[in-house]
């Protein structure tokens, strides 16, 4: 299979608390380069590190946000 990919550069702005202990912990991300509307995103606050542990993202932490998609799913750009 292959995929196509394109890298953003992102910053956590802030860590948002549940309302209830049932809820995940999200972290708010600013997306640079993207449309002010859609700048940015939430996602739960758990990512894994290269040891396989769960850990959390810090406040103001620089983050890379990928986008991929098989190839199938892609279409060359017009000139």
């Amino acid at each position: 299979m292959v995929t196509k990919r394109k890298k953003l550069k992102g910053t956590v702005q802030k860590i948002i608390k549940p309302l209830s202990p049932s809820e995940p912990e999200r972290a708010q991300i600013d997306i640079q380069g993207a449309e002010n509307l859609y700048r940015e995103i939430r996602i739960d606050n758990e990512v894994v590190d290269d040891k396989g542990e769960k850990v959390r993202l810090k406040e103001g932490a620089e983050v890379d946000v990928i986008v991929e998609a098989d190839s199938s799913a892609t279409m060359k750009k017009p000139a």
